[in-house]
């Protein structure tokens, strides 16, 4: 109330209004009501905390700015980085190019000369030899009549010569031709090399995007499915299998491109017997694998953790009876389960079906064979029982047969379920006729038959 006492003086002033005036007025407002004190102290220090809050608050967002800025500078620098890399990668395969194209003009050039020379000798040969038939013929016939021993003698030497000139003409041509096979050879191979060149360089660069990626999703393919021409991604491996024979040894990430299919990453795990492509992790239940039929398609999870890759991604790898399918799981008490199977699955107009046939190997846990199984998630049920659903005493989705054999994509217990029916909803193998585990962890891979490929000289890692 204090404060409007100056506004009044000044407005009593600019009016004309008598002092006296002014002053009864200060006298009546002289002292304010202690409430409407209190009140006007609590506001102004409710309007200071408030500027408070929103200063410190103003302060987090820039403070968040600035660290988003720098984290957009350091990877904006590595991108930079690797691509001056790639840039000069491909200078210098262009100058590689460029030297190899004049090598080959240079061999084309010299095979045609050789030719020329070839069909040359050979026409000469050919005169030679007629004009030889018709001395012979004329020699003869004068040497009957003519012709001294002598002579005849000197003629026969003649003809000797000859004939050692015509061998040596023969083996000349024969040197030539080889020559020439040879040359040809070296343009096919050096053919050969520069497309072995361009895929190195081509799948080199690939390999270094893969890895300078922060991401490591499981879904997604390396191609846009709209492009026309997708014959650059043609040079990579069909599966881990066939990495592992190209030399690599090293576990991890690569991609490859399967019977045809769009490229896509998987995770190759690398043994002394080959290399197997990783189609289901489970470790921790840092991932949710009760996930819906579409999701299961493309795949869920991290490479780096726990991971699905995708049922188009495994009828790409499997569509053909050349696969074996292995399965390695264990409990909370640490013990180990394993079991193999020849593996051949169907597309999604049967549902992924898979036919499975025990391999000649001694597994740990025994599980029968299954022919002809869809596959089934919450939102899509295909097990084939009328009376019930194994989806509604189960979890995750998966192949049910008879629900309830092996279920390695239920909900996570970590190998220690509380009672029978979070037993059956969670991760579980049955051993035998009478008994069923809960699982700590499981992997699932995917290997191929020994590819005939070679691996090249220096490729190993």
């Amino acid at each position: 109330m204090k404060l409007m006492l100056p506004l009044l003086v000044l407005i009593a002033c600019a009016h004309g209004v008598p002092t006296t005036a002014v002053k009864e007025t200060e006298s009546r407002f002289s002292f304010a009501p202690l409430d409407e004190v209190r009140l006007l102290a609590t506001g102004l220090l409710q309007l200071g905390r408030s500027l408070r809050d929103f200063v410190q608050k103003t302060k987090g967002q820039i403070n968040d700015i600035f660290q988003k800025l720098n984290v957009f500078d350091r990877s904006f620098y590595q991108l930079a980085t690797l691509a001056s890399e790639i840039k000069e990668e491909e200078e210098e395969l262009k100058k590689t190019t460029v030297v190899l194209k004049a090598n080959n003009d240079e061999i084309k050039s010299l095979s045609q000369e050789i030719n020329t020379k070839v069909e040359d000798i050979i026409r000469e040969r050919s005169n030679l030899q007629s004009q030889v038939g018709h001395l012979e013929e004329k020699m003869s016939g004068l040497s009957q009549g003519l012709l001294s021993a002598d002579q005849l003698a000197e003629i026969s030497a003649l003809k000797e010569v000859i004939h050692t000139q015509e061998r040596s003409i023969t083996d000349l041509l024969t040197a030539v031709r080889e020559q020439s096979e040879q040359l040809n050879f070296q343009r096919t191979q050096i053919k050969s090399l520069e497309k072995k060149v361009s895929d190195s360089n081509f799948q080199e660069t690939v390999f270094k995007w893969v890895w300078s990626m922060e991401t490591h999703s499981v879904s997604g393919y390396l191609s846009d499915n709209s492009t026309s021409d997708d014959s650059r991604w043609d040079g990579l491996p069909a599966h881990c299998g066939e990495v592992y024979a190209r030399g690599h040894r090293s576990s991890g990430l690569y991609p490859i491109k399967p019977n045809q299919s769009r490229p896509f990453l998987v995770n190759c795990e690398m043994t002394d017997n080959g290399g197997a492509t990783v189609i289901q992790h489970r470790q921790d239940g840092s991932v949710d694998f009760d996930q819906t039929w579409t999701n299961y398609e493309e795949g869920f999870g991290d490479f780096k953790g726990e991971s699905w890759l995708g049922l188009k991604k495994i009828h790409a790898l499997a569509q053909h009876n050349d696969t074996v399918l292995r399965i390695m799981a264990e409990d909370s008490k640490q013990a180990k389960y394993v079991v193999e199977y020849h593996l051949m699955m169907e597309d999604a107009s049967l549902d992924y079906a898979i036919h499975l046939r025990q391999t000649d190997s001694d597994p740990a846990a025994t599980v029968a064979n299954h022919t002809a199984i869809r596959f089934s998630t919450k939102d899509h049920v295909n097990d084939g029982h009328l009376g019930s659903s194994c989806k509604n005493d189960y979890t995750g989705g998966w192949w049910f047969s008879a629900c309830g054999d092996i279920n390695l994509n239920g909900r996570y217990t970590n190998g220690k379920p509380w009672g029978r029916a979070e037993r059956r909803k969670g991760t579980h193998l049955k051993a035998n006729a009478w008994s069923s585990f809960s699982l700590k962890s499981s992997q699932i891979t995917i290997q191929h038959a020994p590819s005939t490929h070679t691996p090249s000289q220096g490729t190993a890692e």
